[in-house]
């Protein structure tokens, strides 16, 4: 089912300053923080071809300080979309291939005995990285999974009966393959919770699946030079967290706020907007979801170069948010019905109020 059009802006949601198309109005001024990264996601398009939703994305996780679950084939530039963003701000990247023999101390790390000192020594694992990338997520065990999806939601590890503190910024970007399901471990909907947004990946369009073959053909020749191959500008922690700040600072209208959580609320009963609909859903959205919302309509505004929130930045960022957090029931999976079209339905029935 098609994602429905967003409704037009109710007046009283715009404030006097802006233009009624969601865009800051002329004059309103661009912070420092915003350029950059605004200039960081110019960079990253430069060099990843035909994913600027993933980039996107990307970018949105890191200032709402969440992490990202991006399902998609193999070949659609996952992995280099999360290495190139590692480059360019300050900290370190780990990436690890999820196998059915990985074990949790091969993520958090394990304590070490030490002979010259009679002694045990903690050994970090990749988690004490700022930027993980876990790798075919759903082909390790629960186990496994388990030791992530804590880590993830604490942003810590306890090994040995001692805490450890991971390191700030800390995002994972963990991928699953939508083929070759046989001999997986699919993530339970309980955990996929934890997920700041879900993300679909689909092929490049005619027109960058060209220029990614042009871009290939020239690499291997040796002789192209892309955007971002000289050394690109670092983003530092304290702008990072400075953005961070701006983005939560951003105007949201008490109107607004109220329309995001009445759309969370009718995930889990839609029957007030429309009968058909309750009796297609199982479990909605948990209060994560709430405040998942809630960030990430304010990264995608703030990204923008807004300086306020509208209903067009809820809906941007509402399939990506809901629709690992919404069980349908089998009677919606009979008449065809996924989550992405219940979500689409929701943002019809439930009114921008």
């Amino acid at each position: 089912m098609q994602a429905s059009q967003p409704r037009p802006i109710p007046e009283r949601l715009i404030p006097d300053l802006a233009m009624s198309n969601g865009r800051p109005a002329p004059g309103t001024r661009t912070t420092p923080h915003q350029a950059a990264f605004a200039g960081l996601r110019a960079d990253l398009r430069g060099r990843i071809v035909g994913q600027d939703a993933l980039i996107e994305r990307l970018l949105i996780t890191l200032l709402a300080d969440g992490h990202l679950l991006v399902e998609g084939a193999p070949g659609l530039a996952k992995t280099t979309a999360v290495k190139e963003l590692a480059a360019r701000i300050e900290g370190d990247f780990q990436r690890v291939q999820f196998t059915p023999d990985l074990l949790p101390g091969d993520l958090t790390g394990t304590d070490v005995y030490r002979a010259e000192t009679g002694s045990f020594e903690f050994q970090p694992g990749p988690l004490f990285h700022n930027l993980v990338l876990a790798d075919e997520v759903n082909r390790a065990p629960a186990k496994v999974q388990s030791a992530l999806l804590e880590a993830m939601g604490e942003r810590q590890i306890t090994v040995g009966g001692r805490t450890y503190a991971l390191p700030e910024p800390f995002l994972v970007m963990a991928t699953q393959n939508p083929i070759e399901q046989e001999g997986t471990y699919p993530l339970p909907e309980a955990q996929l919770d934890r997920f700041l947004m879900h993300v679909r990946v689909d092929y490049p369009d005619p027109s960058a699946e060209r220029s990614i073959l042009d871009i290939a053909r020239a690499e291997a020749r040796g002789r192209v030079r892309r955007p971002g191959d000289e050394a690109a500008p670092l983003i530092g922690h304290a702008a990072i967290h400075a953005a961070r700040n701006e983005v939560m600072d951003l105007h949201m209208a008490e109107p607004l706020e109220e329309y995001l959580i009445q759309l969370v609320l009718a995930t889990r009963d839609p029957g007030p907007y429309d009968r058909e609909l309750e009796r297609l859903v199982d479990y909605g959205a948990s209060p994560r979801a709430t405040i998942a919302l809630d960030r990430c309509a304010r990264a995608h505004a703030w990204l923008r170069g807004a300086d306020f929130v509208t209903p067009e930045d809820v809906h941007a960022v509402a399939y990506d948010v809901l629709r690992h957090r919404v069980l349908l029931s089998y009677a919606a999976e009979a008449e065809g019905m996924d989550p992405d079209g219940f979500v689409a339905a929701l943002i019809r029935q439930v009114p921008a109020i």
